[in-house]
């Protein structure tokens, strides 16, 4: 049986994918609906239990995961699970020092770019939110 922590985990998850998903699902009633489109098999779901996996109260089961995991196109296990402890301590970079620079990744040449899409204002923005975050040296 999932405990409160794993259960709030998939929550954060499904959010996460939904998010990027093309129909931009808010709430238990439009997930119940996009989701029972996609389903085949077994009972459509309801508003309720929609809403319960997204407050992270219960866990869909394996079928239904699937039908999220294909529909969201994101892994299952990952869905299901999260990232395994093997990823996670690989992707989880150590800080480097100020002065030097991270290696490319995809992620952050895809992240660049689309900062560099942004409006001039727009990218002034994420410039001053990142030096909240990171420090823009004039504290050392």
């Amino acid at each position: 049986m999932p405990t409160a922590e794993e259960k709030a985990a998939f929550a954060e998850r499904l959010k996460f994918a939904l998010q990027r998903s093309p129909e931009k699902v808010t709430g238990g009633t439009q997930l119940a609906l996009h989701f029972n489109l996609r389903h085949r098999g077994g009972q459509p779901i309801s508003p309720q239990t929609a809403h319960k996996w997204l407050t992270g109260r219960t866990i869909p089961t394996i079928d239904k995961l699937e039908t999220l995991a294909e529909w969201l196109r994101v892994d299952l296990h990952w869905l299901h699970y999260g990232p395994p402890p093997s990823v996670v301590a690989r992707s989880t970079p150590k800080p480097l020092p100020r002065d030097e620079k991270y290696p490319l990744t995809p992620e952050t040449i895809e992240l660049a770019s689309k900062i560099e899409a942004l409006s001039p204002h727009h990218r002034y923005l994420v410039q001053e939110l990142v030096a909240q975050f990171y420090g823009d040296g004039s504290d050392r």
